[in-house]
């Protein structure tokens, strides 16, 4: 199996996309548990913080798997039959 310079750069974004979306996250995850108890400071929305950051983690997965599929789209296969005639015309 031989990898290409495509398939090399697409695993490389694929790597960096991953570490992004794990410390962003992290960080959502590490921020909603040390929320002040504090009747002046409101509390965050944890729900809506967690689904603003999956939704682009799932929109990013998504784009990942149909560029992989479009990268190794096989073009089809035509079969064209030609018929040519050595014949002269009158």
């Amino acid at each position: 199996m031989r990898i290409s310079l495509g398939d090399g750069i697409f695993w490389i974004a694929v790597a960096c996309c991953v570490v992004a979306q794990a410390a962003i996250l992290r960080s959502v995850l590490i921020t909603r548990t040390a929320a002040p108890q504090s009747d002046q400071v409101p509390r965050p929305r944890s729900g809506a913080e967690v689904a603003w950051a999956i939704l682009p983690a799932l929109a990013l997965a998504g784009l990942l798997v149909l560029t992989w599929r479009t990268m190794h789209r096989q073009a089809p296969a035509y079969h064209v039959a030609a018929q040519v005639s050595l014949e002269r015309a009158p």
